[in-house]
Parts: structure tokens; C-alpha cells; sequence
């Protein structure tokens, strides 16, 4: 029987204890943070033992214009056949950082229709911390899997969306950017993106619901939405290209919340356009 995740987030205790399960796929979907220069060449970086890397590169549409954009559920399905993925797999995604692009791969597969699917609470830094097993990392392949894709829609929203909502008000737009590059103080990271933020929309930064490399307790991420959403509108997250607002939709169902999505173009796609802008 395959092993079923207890929770969005799981402890890397938990992930030891299940380490030998042979449904258990363990996810290294570690990219650079925005704006770094720092690179790991992948052979010289170490992983959890028995990892295998998820670039997410190779699950996104390499003919977009737009970084990290999704592909079709069809393009997913194969990619993931090929990956190795079975939908009878139980996976746990983390990352180099703690909690930084893990939730992307996370969001992406609920966006799939696959949920026996978890973050690892603290990600490699808690791992190493504890000194569990890790190993050098390998570019180790699956036999074919048989993943079948099930597109959720509601979980993904386009820019023609987001600009209906510029002027109908039915969904509260958050951005997890940094405050700074909401209100245009900040350079974006990408030079030729326009500053500022969605009309409408209110700031989240995403490390305001992490403690540290974790998520921050279930009762504080309630609080947190709740206060920033006191009209109880459905949620559309934003972020610079995708990455950190999947933070914020990691952290919105933790807390609960079942209606909202991801903006997948988010800034990179608003402000490359001529789509109204505040500051």
C-alpha cells in the first residue's frame, strides 16, 4: 500500500522514519534564489540520500516568453512518465534553502490533480542540522512511470483575469514580493520589468509566513490571512515569476483556505506589459 502523506508539510523526522518506504520519491527541486549570483554546479551540491533532482526548468514551457511558466497538462504528463512519476508515489519535495521553490513543485503537481504530495518543513539546512543521511549528488533515473495528469483550472490564473479584477474587486490579489518591490523602492531583478504592484493588490511577502526556513504554526498563518483578507474574497497570488507566490499558496491551505490560485505571469508578465501600475 502506497505510503500517504499526513500533512502539507512534513518533518524531516517524519521523512527519516519513511526513508526505506518503497512508494517514497524524495524531490530536490532546489534552484537559485532571484537575484543571486551564486550557482551550485550540480556535481559539487549534496542532496538527502536517495534524492533525485527535479529541475524545474524541464517542467516548465522552455518556449514561453515568461520565466517558470507552466505547461499544459498533457506536456506535464509526459514529462512526468518520463521522470519516472507514478500517481501511486507518495512525494516530498524540498529544497537547498529551506522553504523557497519546493512549494512551487508542490503547487504544481495540486495543480496536476496529485495531492499525495508534502514540503519538507525546514528543507535541507534542518536535514544537515540533524545530521541525517546525505549523499553526493547523482543524476539517477527512474524506470517510465504511468503519471496521469487531472488539470485543476481553478487553481491557475492568467493575466486577463487579473486585469477583469483590476476593476471588478471580486478577488484580493497578494504579493509575495518584498515590500520594497511592491512600492517600486526596490530595483525588480529583472532590469527591464517595470517597479511597482498590481492595482487592488496588498502585500505579503512570503518570508512573513516562515519562521526562518519553516512554516510558521498553523494558527499564526490563519491569523495572518484572515487579517490581510477581512472581506473574505477568494485569493490570487502573485510573486515575482511564480516561485514564492506557490509559498503563499503552501501556507493559504495549510491555514485552511480553499479558494485562490496562482497568478502564473505574475510581475514579470505585469510589468513587462502596459498593465496599470501603483507604486
Amino acid at each position: 500500500m502506497s505510503l500517504k502523506i499526513p500533512s502539507f508539510v512534513v518533518s524531516v523526522d517524519w521523512l527519516l522514519e519513511h526513508l526505506e518506504n518503497e512508494s517514497l520519491l524524495i524531490l530536490d527541486a532546489t534552484i537559485p534564489k532571484v537575484g543571486s549570483k551564486k550557482i551550485e554546479i550540480l556535481e559539487e551540491k549534496s542532496q538527502i540520500k536517495k534524492a533525485h533532482f527535479f529541475d524545474l526548468k524541464d517542467f516548465s514551457d522552455a518556449e514561453a516568453p515568461l520565466p517558470n511558466t507552466m505547461l499544459t497538462g498533457e506536456k506535464f504528463q509526459q514529462k512526468a512518465k518520463q521522470f519516472g512519476i507514478n500517481n501511486n508515489h507518495c512525494i516530498v519535495v524540498y529544497d537547498d534553502l529551506g522553504i523557497y521553490s519546493s512549494p512551487r513543485v508542490w503547487w504544481i503537481f495540486q495543480l496536476m490533480g496529485f495531492e499525495n504530495i508534502a514540503v519538507l518543513d525546514g528543507g535541507f539546512p534542518e536535514w544537515k542540522a540533524k545530521k541525517y543521511p546525505i549523499e553526493k549528488f547523482s543524476n539517477k533515473t527512474l524506470s517510465k512511470g504511468s503519471f496521469t495528469a487531472n488539470y485543476h483550472f481553478e487553481k491557475i490564473t492568467f493575466m486577463t483575469d487579473v486585469l477583469a479584477n483590476v476593476s471588478s474587486k471580486k478577488y484580493l490579489v497578494l504579493d509575495a514580493r518584498s515590500e520594497g518591490r511592491f512600492f517600486g523602492t526596490e530595483p525588480e531583478p529583472r532590469k527591464e520589468v517595470r517597479g511597482g504592484h498590481i492595482p487592488n493588490s496588498k502585500s505579503l511577502p512570503h518570508t512573513d509566513i516562515l519562521d526562518g526556513t519553516k512554516m510558521k504554526p498553523t494558527d499564526e498563518l490563519k491569523m495572518i490571512f484572515e487579517t490581510k483578507n477581512h472581506e473574505n474574497k477568494p485569493l490570487i497570488f502573485s510573486c515575482g515569476s511564480g516561485i514564492t507566490a506557490s509559498i503563499l499558496a503552501l501556507g493559504a491551505t495549510i491555514a485552511g483556505i480553499k479558494n485562490h490560485s496562482v497568478y502564473d505571469g505574475s510581475w514579470t508578465e505585469w510589468g513587462l506589459s502596459n498593465a496599470p501600475i501603483n507604486s
